[in-house]
C-alpha cells in the first residue's frame, strides 16, 4: 500500500497548533516557546513529516535551489570546482542539483531545460563550449547564470576564471626558454573557445615574443581523456617536439605514460607542463609541472557571485579573474 503524504496541515492538527507555528519550527524561527517547539518536533518525528520544498517554492517564488551544469562529472578539474560551489551554497542555505552534460551540445540544452522546469533560482555553467543555442536559452531564462572555470568570449555573461591566455603564454615561454625549439600544444577540441580563442592565442604569443615560428604540425587537437593522450604519444614523439603544453591533466597523464612506455625519458628528452594542477599532477611519476589554478576558489567565488545576482545585490565586477601560478615539478628540467 502506498504511503500517504504527510502535510503541514496534518502536523498542525496533531500538535494542536497553527500551520504558521509549524512553519516557524521547521524554519528554525526562535520566536516559538520551547514547550511548543518540542511538541511540534515530537509530532514531526512521529508522523515522519518532510517539508515540501516544491510547495514552499511556489508560495515564495523561490526554491532556494540552484542548477550546476558540469560537462564531465568524472573530471577532477570540474569536481574541485563543484566542491567550492557546494560549500558556499550550503553557507547561504541553497541546495544544488548537479547535472552532467557529457560535453554534448544537445544534451546541454536538454539539461538546461530540465533544470528550468525544476524552477531553480539560478544556474552555474562549467562547460567548455557555449554555443549560440545554449546562450540563447540562458538569455531567455528569467534567472541569473554564472560561468565558472570556463569562458564566454564576448563576456556577456557573469564569469569567474583565470587569464587562460596569459597562463598558456607563460607556460609555453618557460618551455621555450630552456632550449626547446619545438613545443607542442596538446588540447581538446578547437571548437571550444577556451582552446581556440585563449590557449591557442597564448601559445602563438609565446612563439612570437621568443622569435619562434608557428607550426600547425605542432598543434594537436584531441579530447581530454587519458587513453587519447596515451595513444597520441607516438605521433607527438614523431613530430620532432621536445616539449608539450597540455590542456588537461588527465590527457597529460596519458601522454606522459605513453611517452615513457615508448622509451622517451621525461624530462631529460621531453618536457611536459599541464594546466589544471589537479590530483593527477601529484600521482604520476614523474610528478607533472603545471599551471596552478585556485579551483576551489573559482567555484566558491562563482557561487557567491550567483547569490548576489539572485538577491539583486550590487555587483561591481561581473567577470572575475583570479590569479594563477606555475609550479615546476619533475616533468620539466
Amino acid at each position: 500500500m502506498e504511503k500517504q503524504t504527510v502535510t503541514i496541515y496534518d502536523v498542525a492538527r496533531e500538535a494542536a497548533v497553527s500551520m504558521a507555528t509549524v512553519s516557524r519550527v521547521v524554519n528554525g524561527n526562535p520566536n516559538v516557546k520551547p514547550a511548543t517547539r518540542k511538541k511540534v518536533l515530537d509530532v514531526i518525528d512521529r508522523l515522519d513529516y518532510r517539508p515540501n520544498a516544491v510547495a514552499r517554492g511556489l508560495a515564495s517564488k523561490k526554491t532556494t535551489t540552484i542548477g550546476v551544469i558540469i560537462p564531465d562529472v568524472t573530471n577532477a578539474y570540474f569536481a574541485e570546482l563543484a566542491l567550492g560551489i557546494d560549500d558556499i551554497a550550503a553557507m547561504y542555505k541553497y541546495n544544488i542539483i548537479l547535472a552532467n552534460s557529457d560535453e554534448n551540445g544537445s544534451k546541454e540544452l536538454q539539461v538546461v531545460n530540465t533544470l528550468l522546469a525544476k524552477q531553480v533560482d539560478g544556474l552555474i555553467f562549467m562547460g567548455n563550449n557555449m554555443g549560440d543555442d545554449l546562450k540563447h536559452e540562458f538569455e531567455r531564462a528569467s534567472m541569473p547564470v554564472v560561468v565558472a572555470g570556463s569562458v564566454d568570449i564576448k563576456q556577456d555573461m557573469p564569469s569567474v576564471s583565470i587569464d587562460y591566455v596569459a597562463a598558456t603564454k607563460e607556460a609555453v615561454t618557460n618551455l621555450l626558454g630552456r632550449g626547446n625549439q619545438k613545443v607542442a600544444l596538446v588540447v581538446g577540441s578547437m571548437k571550444e573557445s577556451i582552446n581556440h580563442d585563449y590557449r591557442l592565442k597564448g601559445y602563438r604569443q609565446a612563439l612570437e615574443e621568443t622569435g619562434n615560428e608557428y607550426n600547425d604540425q605542432l598543434v594537436f587537437e584531441t579530447n581530454d581523456s587519458y587513453n587519447t593522450g596515451y595513444e597520441m604519444a607516438e605521433e607527438i614523439k614523431n613530430s620532432g617536439a621536445t616539449a608539450a603544453f597540455v590542456g588537461d591533466d588527465e590527457l597529460a597523464a596519458g601522454l606522459l605514460n605513453g611517452l615513457t612506455d615508448r622509451g622517451v625519458k621525461v624530462p631529460a628528452e621531453f618536457e611536459l607542463t599541464t594546466t589544471n594542477d589537479t590530483k593527477y599532477t601529484e600521482i604520476t611519476r614523474p610528478k607533472m609541472s603545471s599551471v596552478t589554478q585556485p579551483l576551489y576558489d573559482i567555484g566558491a567565488v562563482a557561487m557567491r557571485l550567483l547569490t548576489k545576482l539572485m538577491n539583486n545585490e550590487d555587483v561591481t565586477d561581473r567577470n572575475v579573474i583570479l590569479p594563477y601560478g606555475l609550479i615546476k615539478r619533475d616533468t620539466t628540467r
